[in-house]
């Protein structure tokens, strides 16, 4: 069931401890002594350790501590006499996972070491759930595990979350995570993307109705609210809310009931919301465009996902995880790729970066994935280029550029030179004398004067 690692500098309590824990099915490997227990610690991976805090040179403690320095540290149970035990309530405070009091009954020994395996199980399937359904999320950049540092410390709590960050840089995800490492993980997770509903929709889609409330109301309808019961509700994109649908979720968030359109009846359920949008919330408050009270009652507990070009650390694992995703080995992408991936901006962001290695894996079929295949000029930076190099066509040079800015500025004011060189951000005496380098002089009247 697990890799025990039994320490003990009294060889009979050592091997008495390891046959019990083998009855359990457990793989236990024994050592007398502390100085042995840090060489098997530098040897193999253990889940879970049982040491004696007083040894001899190298004691529990020191077990511990180097322990819970591993990358991935096991569990460890001190069991100490009865006089010690301030010392084990210390090493409980370090990190230790619990402390038996010699002497102990073999039973209690092996119920308490099935808890520990139990639990430590539940924890490894639930993180490779949520790695498997955040595909997207990787922290090898400190930005990124600050994220993760502060969705950890709000996942066990109800507090509402706002997530802020732009387009494609994973807040959906980072939303599923925080569901999945919470309490409420076994419960439903109901994603709304609040862009995508109509205005006359969203209210029946997140409180439900009843049959007959309007027309085509043909049978009574669950809302998204009500079947995140226990669960949590994913608001994205919060910021396309108008005012009136604010002003319901913010009674429903000020005390979690809400009415079902055409009931009278309110109905009370148990859900934690989080919200995440592209919008500056706070500009938006401040010009009136979102209420503030709603604001305040999302960000309980606000993130910020910052872009993929803020956190390079992450671009070439993400792309490694793609591939990986994808059944491709990391070497498909070579050397000069890789270098172009990082010295690319990401306006994107992660969503991006994924369509562009995607595009190149369909383009390199079998061979390699070079940065030739990798096309990564954004849209709005294509149209520039494209813009930029119809001006460069051939006999179109500056003073042909300005001379039609200078005619296009007068058709549009038909004629009127004051409000050209408005439009031009000039002083009416320049655009004369620009007219006047292009056409030859021209007469210092105007059509509003």
């Amino acid at each position: 069931m697990a890799r025990l690692l039994v320490v003990d500098d009294e060889p009979k309590m050592g091997r008495l401890v390891a046959e019990m824990l083998e009855l359990d099915g457990h793989a236990v490997f024994r050592v007398e002594g502390g100085r042995a227990a840090l060489v098997e610690l530098g040897t193999q991976p253990f889940d879970l350790i049982l040491t004696d805090l007083k040894m001899p040179g190298v004691d529990g403690m020191a077990v511990l501590r180097e322990a819970l320095a591993r990358k991935e540290p096991p569990d460890v149970v001190l069991m100490t006499a009865f006089g010690t035990t301030d010392d084990a309530v210390s090493a409980m405070k370090m990190g230790a996972a619990d402390y038996l009091t010699k002497p102990f009954a073999m039973d209690e020994l092996r119920l308490r070491i099935r808890r520990l395996v139990e639990a430590r199980d539940t924890r490894s399937r639930s993180t490779r759930l949520v790695e498997r359904l955040t595909p997207g999320l990787i922290a090898e950049s400190a930005q990124m595990q600050a994220v993760f540092r502060a969705a950890d410390q709000v996942a066990g709590t109800n507090a509402s979350v706002l997530l802020l960050g732009e387009s494609g840089t994973g807040k959906s995800q980072i939303a599923r995570y925080i569901h999945f490492q919470s309490p409420r993980g076994a419960g439903p997770l109901v994603e709304v993307h609040c862009a995508a509903l109509p205005e006359t929709l969203l209210e029946s889609e997140l409180f439900g109705h009843e049959k007959g409330a309007f027309t085509g109301a043909h049978e009574r309808k669950v809302g998204h609210l009500a079947s995140a019961d226990r669960g949590t509700l994913f608001l994205d994109e919060i910021g396309e809310l108008t005012g009136s649908t604010q002003v319901k979720l913010l009674r429903f968030l000020q005390d979690r009931s809400f009415v079902p359109v055409g009931s009278t009846q309110a109905r009370t359920v148990d859900v934690r919301v989080i919200a995440a949008t592209n919008r500056d919330l706070a500009t938006a408050v401040k010009t009136g465009t979102f209420r503030e009270d709603f604001y305040y009652r999302l960000n309980v507990f606000g993130i910020e996902v910052p872009p993929l070009r803020d956190r390079r650390d992450d671009i070439l694992p993400l792309a490694d995880r793609f591939l990986e995703k994808h059944g491709v080995p990391a070497t498909k992408l070579n050397a000069g790729a890789r270098q172009k991936l990082v010295a690319y901006s990401w306006p994107g962001n992660v969503r991006e970066l994924e369509n562009a290695l995607e595009r190149a894996l369909i383009l390199a079929g079998v061979d390699e994935i070079g940065p030739a295949l990798l096309s990564l000029a954004s849209p709005s930076a294509r149209a520039e280029a494209g813009r930029a190099s119809a001006l460069l066509a051939d006999g179109f040079n500056l003073d042909a550029f300005e001379g039609e800015l200078l005619r296009a500025a007068l058709d549009r004011t038909q004629g009127n030179k004051s409000a050209a060189a408005r439009l031009l951000g000039i002083t009416r005496r320049r655009l004369y004398s620009r007219l006047e380098s292009l056409d030859g002089p021209h007469p210092d009247t105007d059509d509003d004067t």
